[in-house]
């Protein structure tokens, strides 16, 4: 049977990334994440419910997320779940869910006063970026008609009636292909 973990949110950071590192001296951060859920009741009332998401990163997206990001900041981030279970000081079971991020976009702007430009974000391990940016669109573009060149050096089309443009594709690179 096939497994399948992917999460993504957009939500609000709950407090300042805290970075710390490992023994090994790869940088980790911790961050809270709010996501809001809007609806209106059977009253026509308007409700809300926020969920708390705790979440970790690694490497150097964990150090790009602690200089940039801070409460309040909004981000899209891309991960797994997890669930962690412990036994705290006073010998009770204790548990959650949290989030190891994949990857992230920053969904608000330093001119709007909360931190780094938009569409900075960076990858948390070997996922796809989620900042990448997609290719150029394909464009379509009037083929060139065949030039005659006349007795005067002027360069005419060519003396057959009226004919529709053909259109050539634009592929551009073929580094733009994303497969």
């Amino acid at each position: 049977m096939a497994n399948y973990n992917k999460i993504i949110l957009v939500g609000n950071l709950t407090r300042d990334p805290q970075l710390s590192y490992l023994p090994s001296q790869t940088p980790v951060v911790e961050f809270g994440l709010a996501v809001n859920h809007k609806w209106k009741d059977q009253s026509g009332q308007q409700r809300e419910d926020v969920c708390f998401i705790d979440c970790r990163a690694y490497g150097k997206p964990a150090e790009i997320l602690n200089q940039y990001m801070s409460k309040g900041r909004q981000i899209l981030i891309e991960g797994r779940l997890q669930f962690d279970q412990w036994t705290d000081k006073d010998g009770n079971k204790r548990s959650k869910h949290r989030v190891f991020v994949d990857g992230f976009q920053f969904l608000d702007s330093k001119g709007s006063g909360q931190g780094a430009p938009a569409g900075q974000g960076a990858p948390a391990g070997q996922g796809r970026p989620a900042q990448q940016a997609p290719p150029p669109p394909r464009q379509m573009r009037p083929a060139q008609a065949p030039q005659q060149e006349t007795p005067t050096g002027v360069d005419e089309p060519p003396a057959a009636g009226p004919q529709e443009p053909a259109y050539e594709e634009d592929l551009g690179s073929q580094d733009n292909i994303p497969f």
